[in-house]
């Protein structure tokens, strides 16, 4: 029973990150989602359980100048900000807080675009989900969006030493609620670096005023 989740992240995220097994140099279906949203350049993007993702290097070089990483990682936050101020001058914003009971998150206002690769499905109790899903509804913008990308029901049953709870898209949707319009959705299987295959579907959705 792992009891104290930061020292568990921060110990998987203390060593390199091709070593990770979520690794993905190149983030092309997040990305892919991202293009589909048209977002202005200085919107505000929430990127949650961050970690290292090279994702926010490729928004970057998409032209995005406000974005906000999230992790329950000190230490991979650490490594990520100070990768992207050396890699592209930029001073990243990070967030410490726990997704399902947030002291920080809940603060933040209009969120144009919520992007979570792989974080929602660590969450197994009813409580933690709905904390998680009630952060979204509070957050995001009207017309914002939120791309959800997370292990499908043929995924993984473990990932990182953790139980995890995997999704279809009517589960996504029904938790999202009617305000959130399904924009695009695709099946995807994530090749992880030591050659597992990790079924994910990836979903966007729009809030509808």
């Amino acid at each position: 029973m792992i009891t104290n989740l930061n020292e568990h992240w921060n110990a998987a995220y203390n060593k390199e990150e091709e070593q990770l097994g979520w690794f993905e140099a190149n983030p092309m279906q997040t990305m892919e989602l991202v293009n589909a949203c048209n977002l202005q350049k200085d919107a505000t993007i929430l990127n949650v359980g961050a970690g290292t993702t090279s994702l926010i290097d490729s928004l970057l070089e998409e032209g995005y100048t406000n974005l906000i990483a999230n992790d329950l990682s000190d230490l991979a936050l650490d490594k990520l900000k100070q990768r992207v101020k050396k890699s592209h001058n930029y001073n990243l914003s990070c967030i410490k807080d726990d997704l399902t009971n947030p002291q920080q998150l809940n603060k933040l206002q209009s969120i144009d675009l919520w992007i979570d690769r792989a974080v929602l499905h660590f969450f197994l109790t009813e409580a933690e989900q709905r904390a998680y899903f009630n952060l979204i509804q509070k957050i995001v913008s009207n017309n914002g969006y939120v791309i959800i990308a997370v292990f499908s029901l043929e995924g993984a049953q473990k990932c990182c030493g953790l139980d995890i709870k995997r999704y279809n898209l009517e589960m996504l949707q029904k938790n999202l609620g009617s305000h959130f319009k399904l924009i695009n959705t695709f099946n995807y299987t994530f090749i992880n670096p030591f050659g597992g295959e990790r079924p994910y579907i990836y979903t966007l959705f729009q809030r509808q005023v």
